[in-house]
């Protein structure tokens, strides 16, 4: 007697929404510490309000963020073997080191911010930049080395991840910074110059990540097959929607008008901006993270 058997295997992804977070944290961190250190280490006073909530937020945002990365793993009182079994030619075991010296760094960079020794200050705020755009770029340097993945294996992506991260950045940046000034300051009243400062500066870095994206879906597009796939997948398919309509239109192309055109620009709109880049950035963490896996490996 003849016998079929049929089999069911459920695809099922490495990553999920827990590693899209955790890219997502990260990425607030590295931005807000950059913006931070524009004062402080690189003197440009006109910065300095945001100084010391860009640290808080840094540090606060990298504290948190493991804790994704550690529910992902389904293991986590097993973390310390990241730190006894290294493997030096994998971004992991480099990330592993750099997660524990980023915050480290922050709180004694912050500890002197608010003890106003500026020279040290300075000094920690100079180390921490080369860990901060590592911190977030080992990110990338992860998805980069999947081989069999063509929407994460181009050289591309640690820069956009470092690119999207200083836009996030920014962005928390004049929300955290208008709500303090509004609502928890002496004065009650915001600078307009800087947000106005911060606004520009955003909308310029926009317009890098919109190329950066650009040149991504235009390689995809004319690639291999496999390449292919995923850019119809994610400019026609399932998460065309997520990509086209909130992370990029709404995310980036919106605000960005919003804050270059004159008539346009007032702190309100200034506001809406930034929640709407705050927004559109998580979609790109979740769709680069989730969407590079949709498709099963043959």
């Amino acid at each position: 007697m003849d016998t079929q058997v049929l089999y069911n295997i459920v695809h099922q992804g490495a990553f999920g929404l827990n590693i899209a977070i955790y890219f997502y944290l990260t990425g607030l961190s590295a931005g807000s510490f950059i913006l931070s250190t524009l004062a402080y280490g690189f003197g440009m006073k006109q910065f300095k309000p945001i100084g010391r909530v860009g640290i808080i937020l840094a540090t606060l945002l990298l504290i948190i963020a493991p804790f994704f990365l550690l529910i992902h793993i389904g293991m986590p009182f097993r973390a310390w073997h990241l730190f006894v079994y290294l493997n030096w030619s994998s971004p992991i075991t480099w990330g592993s080191f750099l997660l524990l010296l980023y915050p480290i760094n922050c709180i004694v960079y912050g500890y002197f911010m608010f003890k106003e020794n500026l020279r040290l200050t300075r000094v920690f705020a100079l180390i921490g930049i080369p860990l901060a755009v590592s911190v977030h770029g080992y990110t990338g340097f992860i998805l980069a080395f999947g081989k069999a993945r063509p929407l994460w294996n181009t050289a591309l992506m640690p820069l956009l991840f470092l690119v999207s991260a200083v836009v996030s950045g920014i962005a928390l940046m004049i929300i955290v910074y208008m709500i303090k000034s509004r609502f928890f300051s002496r004065e009650k009243k915001i600078n307009r110059e800087l947000v106005f400062s911060l606004s520009k500066l955003l909308a310029w870095v926009i317009v890098f990540d919109l190329f950066l994206v650009g040149c991504d879906l235009i390689v995809l597009s004319i690639s291999h097959s496999d390449a292919q796939a995923v850019a119809h997948l994610i400019l026609q398919g399932k998460y065309s929607l997520m990509f086209l309509l909130i992370e990029n239109f709404l995310g980036k192309i919106v605000p960005f008008f919003l804050l270059v055109v004159p008539r346009f620009r007032t702190l309100t709109t200034v506001t809406v901006a930034s929640i709407l880049v705050v927004i559109g950035i998580f979609f790109m963490r979740y769709v680069v993270v989730v969407a590079g896996e949709f498709l099963p490996l043959l």
